[in-house]
Formats: C-alpha cells, structure tokens, sequence
C-alpha cells in the first residue's frame, strides 16, 4: 500500500516540487547558485541514493515545459539584435567543432567503436543555455556584453549541435546526405527568421494593443494569458521543424522585450514566478537523471577525462575566438566557461545513442555524468571566480 502511494504520480509529483524549490530555498541561503543546489537535491533523491524519485516520461514531460518557461523569461531580457552577431556565430562554430574533435578523439583514444566516438563528439557539441542563462539571470549579469555573446552563440551552438546529431544519425544509419543536411540548417534559419520578424512585427505591437483595450482594463491577466500562449506557439512549431522548443519558446520571449504595459505590468513578474516552480523542476531532474551505481571503474577514468576535455574545447573553441573579435581576456573566460555547461542536451543525445544500441551502458552513464559535472562547475566557477566582487568589467 505505501509503495503503491510512493509511486503514484500525484505523490511524485508533490514530492519533486517540494524538493525543488527547497533545492532553491537553500542554495539562495548560501549564496550559490540555485541551479547547483536543485541538481544535488535531485541527485540525493534519485537512484544515485535515496531513489525516492525516479526519471519517468512523466517527469521529463515536467521538466521540459520548464525548460521552455525559463527560455521565455531569459528572452524578455535581449533585443533581437543581440543574438543575431555574426561574431556569435564564429563562437558558435568553434565551439562545436574543438569540441566535436576532442569527444571523438578521446572516445578513439578508449578503444571505443567509431559509431560510439561519432556519438560522443555529438553530445560534446552541446551547450545547455538554460543553465548559464539561469545563472546570469539569478547575478544580475545578464545584461554584460558577455552574457549577450553566450546567449547569442548558445542559441546558434543549439542548432549547430542539432544538425551535428542529425548528420551523426545519418551516417550511423547509412542514410546521409548533402541534401538532408542542408534541409536541416535551412528549416532552422527560416524559423528564427520568420517568427523573429513575426514576433517584432505584430507580437509586440498587438499585445501593447491588447493592454490598451478595454478587455485589460476589466481582464489584466488576459495579456498574460496570451503571451503565455504565443510562448507555447512558438515552442510547439520549433518542435515541428525539428528544432528544440526552447529556442522556439527564447525567440517569443525576445519579440516581448520591448513591450511596454501599462495596464498589465506584472506579465514579466508572473512570467518569473511561473519560471521559479517549473525551472527548479528541470533542474532537479538532471540530478534525477544520474544514477551512480553504474559507474565502473573503466567509465570513472573516462568519465574524469571527458569532462576535462568538455571544459577544456569549450573554453579554447569559444573563448579564443571571443578574445580574437575583441573581448577582454576576462569576458572572453566567461564566455568559454558559460559554453561549458552541456545539461540535458547532451543527455539527449546520449538517450538516443543508447536507445539506437550505437552506445554501451557505460559510455551513456559518462556523457550523464559529463553533463551533470559541467552544469554543476559553471555556476561555482562564475560566483567565486569571475563575479567573487560583483564588479562587471567593461569589454574593451
């Protein structure tokens, strides 16, 4: 009986928002980052020791609408124009190809198949923006040209890294081509430039139309209601056209930064609140996602090198390039770090190699596990590194 009810969905349910926003209670209280504090929490009540939650579809379900919902809010603090840089885009491409190369390498370097090594570069390419945006949002610093080139580059590295598994899966099924290729890099331009000039032609002009009326006067919560539903809008479509909902959810959320209310002020502020409950769900869930007792002894080594190598081509691959377009040695280490954190896009990938049989148990555990310790190193890294005085130096 008490297993039944510890298992039911209601009591899982209950209990990973519990967890979650104490995760954020706590990390708050000692001044870390909440995302390092929601992910040890979700590690602890995992299968790594108490296994009083476990990963269901149900859970990942959760824990993407958070995703999207933090995507939404991170988009309300950037102007299109701050994301669509060429120099993001030189970052963007180095930093998924030093990284690609440094996966495969060292999966070569093992003794793995060239399937397994294809699969871990590819999961090495990935750069979680919900992670590092999360961050910056919770230190004020989101608004620091280096935060501009992470944000920027981490949406065009997220498409960069979905044509990477897109080719990878083509090639390990026999079935890749030029054409295919280019299909893929054409749907992701197309939409961010067509829901891009959508959200700034008519998405912003007609909410601030809408908070205007007479329905806002008498209905406030309408324009909240409805930017919530264009946020949904563009993350189901980005699913649609193979990309991931976040971006779809970001670039809403981005087409809403110049929105000025009047009548409904509090569609920013509810949009947080909103975001606090289901983000600390998505970071709870990497911790969830970790189960430790499958670590062996051969994928603690590789684990330990994998992650060195993650950090390591994320900083040369996008911070050598920032430092060569003009950042400061500073921003530019900010801006590597903030590539690092690999999240659940690298666990992604790791799914679908393992679901595919083109990855063993051991190399999924160790991308996990990866993913996990550069979401985790990030945040330490930039509250008692970079940000230790919370002085914001100016790029030169």
């Amino acid at each position: 009986m008490v297993s039944d009810v510890l298992s039911s969905i209601e009591f899982q349910m209950s209990l990973l928002l519990f967890i979650a926003l104490a995760g954020y209670l706590v990390a708050s209280r000692i001044n870390q980052s909440a995302v390092v504090g929601e992910i040890l929490v979700g590690l602890i009540v995992g299968p790594s020791f108490l296994a009083l939650i476990t990963y269901t579809e149900f859970i990942h379900s959760i824990a993407t609408l958070g995703a999207i919902i933090l995507l939404f809010v991170i988009g309300f603090e950037f102007n299109i124009k701050d994301i669509v840089e060429a120099r993001y885009g030189v970052i963007a491409l180095f930093g998924v190809m030093i990284p690609w190369i440094g996966g495969f390498a060292i999966s070569e370097l093992f003794g793995y198949s060239f399937t397994s090594a294809l699969f871990v570069g590819t999961a090495m390419t990935a750069t979680s923006i919900a992670i590092t945006a999360n961050v910056l949002k919770e230190m004020g610093k989101l608004q620091t040209c280096a935060a501009h080139a992470i944000i920027g580059a981490a949406v065009i590295d997220d498409v960069l890294s979905l044509l990477f598994l897109a080719i990878t899966t083509d090639m390990v099924g026999g079935t890749f081509t030029i054409s295919g290729v280019l299909i893929v890099i054409l749907k992701a331009v197309a939409f961010i430039g067509i829901f891009g000039y959508i959200g700034i032609k008519y998405v912003s002009p007609g909410l601030m139309a809408l908070d205007r009326s007479a329905i806002a006067e008498k209905y406030p919560e309408f324009v909240f209601i409805t930017a919530m539903m264009i946020a949904f809008f563009y993350a189901m479509f980005a699913d649609l056209v193979g990309l991931s909902g976040i971006i779809g959810a970001f670039l809403a959320g981005v087409s809403m930064e110049s929105v000025g209310l009047k009548k409904s002020r509090d569609l920013k502020e509810g949009a947080e609140y909103l975001q606090i409950i289901f983000a600390s769900i998505f970071f709870v869930s990497l911790g969830v996602l970790v189960n430790i007792h499958e670590l062996t002894y051969t994928a603690v080594t590789f684990l330990i090198v994998l992650t060195i190598i993650a950090i390591i081509t994320k900083v040369i691959g996008c911070g050598l390039p920032a430092r060569l377009l003009g950042y400061n040695t500073k921003d530019s280490l900010i801006i590597g770090f903030g590539m690092a954190p690999r999240g659940e896009v690298a666990m992604i990938v790791a799914l679908i190699g393992l679901s595919g049989g083109i990855i063993g148990q051991d190399i999924y555990v160790s991308i996990v596990f990866m993913s996990l310790l550069t979401t985790i190193i990030t945040p330490l890294i930039y509250r008692n590194w970079f940000y230790r005085d919370d002085e914001c130096e100016a790029s030169s």
